[in-house]
């Protein structure tokens, strides 16, 4: 079974967030004119960080793994919850925190980031999360990924 990539999500979101930050400020003159642009990346960023802790406590209570980089140690499917409406709450939040962060910025190039960090989550950490949950459990992940969307 192919393995997710080595670096753990939240870090990936952080090293974004930094260069984020870094482009900003590299290239000021393009910062856009938004006076309210913190504030609504700080609303945005609140909002990412709730979808991001509430499914940990969910893990916590189904005693299993969230680990991003062992998705073979998963003992439990969990599914309620925010898992509800995304099966990948924890990366809407990092994306969501990332967006409030750019926003926050307002900065065009450091927007930039946040496809980038859905991208790399998309195409390289989600696949074999859900190889080995598919392999697991064939039949209730089956049923899972057909009424609940990857993203929202």
């Amino acid at each position: 079974m192919k393995r997710p990539p080595p670096i753990p999500p939240p870090i990936l979101m952080l090293l974004l967030a930094a260069l984020a930050w870094m482009a900003a400020h590299r290239w000021p003159q393009w910062r856009l004119d938004w006076p309210s642009a913190g504030m609504f990346g700080a609303v945005v960023a609140c909002i990412g960080l709730a979808f991001n802790v509430a499914p940990k406590f969910a893990f916590r209570r189904a005693r299993t793994t969230v680990n991003p980089l062992r998705p073979d140690a998963v003992t439990q499917m969990v599914t309620g919850g925010p898992y509800r409406i995304t099966r990948n709450p924890m990366y809407v939040g990092h994306a969501l925190m990332l967006a409030g962060w750019t926003v926050a910025l307002a900065h065009p190039i450091a927007l930039a980031t946040v496809p980038a960090y859905v991208a790399w989550i998309d195409r390289l950490q989600i696949p074999p999360e859900e190889a080995a949950l598919a392999a697991r459990f064939p039949r209730d992940f089956a049923d899972y990924r057909r009424r609940v969307r990857r993203w929202l």
